[in-house]
């Protein structure tokens, strides 16, 4: 069963699920993305420490898309977590990581934040939006002044399909969004948990009584 939202489910933005639907996010994002970019290349799942507010380090994972003969890392794909977000060492670290990547490397980077709560990362000219996908890729950080693609979402719509670029001169292929939830929310049985409390961050009144419609009935 699909989620009842036609775009982002607030209630997975919740604490207490956020965790569990990112960690299924990666894994779904990387089967999706490999079934695409094989044989010529080949996605993994790798990870690093972050400072936590709630733990000593937060094992943060994300996607590498690499070139299957030379090993190059041709694309980043991040998922963002809270610790990214929230003011702090774990934040200075992940953009002082993003940052290297941009000027450093012919890496593409794509940054996917579906999490109301947190200020905003400061990408130069993101407009006001829920939820976001950026996609930077190398050509465009040659131009002057750099460029990166941004597809900016509100809360009442529904999540796009992301263009994922590869090396120069590849097609680049696509991570549907909206369709990865669906999967999570169905596999992971969240229409049976989720809605015992309210969203995190809560909604603003007229949010919540667009977003009432969509729960089930007797919130299951």
């Amino acid at each position: 069963m699909p989620s009842p939202f036609p775009g982002m489910n607030p209630y997975i933005e919740k604490p207490s699920v956020w965790q569990d639907f990112r960690a299924r996010f990666v894994v779904t994002a990387a089967e999706q993305l490999g079934q695409q970019v094989e044989p010529r290349h080949f996605v993994r799942i790798d990870r690093y420490a972050v400072p936590d507010e709630f733990t000593t380090h937060e094992r943060h994972r994300f996607l590498e898309i690499r070139d299957r003969d030379s090993m190059d890392v041709v694309t980043v794909v991040e998922l963002l977590s809270p610790s990214n977000k929230t003011p702090g060492k774990g934040r200075e670290e992940y953009w002082s990581k993003i940052r290297g990547l941009l000027r450093t490397t012919r890496t593409a980077v794509v940054e996917i934040d579906l999490l109301r709560g947190g200020p905003r990362l400061p990408w130069e000219q993101l407009p006001p939006c829920d939820y976001y996908a950026l996609v930077s890729r190398p050509a465009d950080r040659l131009r002057d002044p750099p460029r990166a693609a941004v597809w900016p979402v509100r809360l009442r719509d529904p999540l796009p399909v992301v263009p994922i670029p590869l090396a120069p001169g590849e097609p680049e292929v696509k991570l549907d969004l909206q369709s990865l939830l669906h999967d999570i929310y169905d596999r992971a049985r969240y229409r049976y948990s989720l809605y015992r409390t309210p969203p995190e961050p809560p909604l603003a009144p007229a949010d919540a009584a667009w977003a009432a419609q969509f729960l089930p009935p007797g919130g299951a």
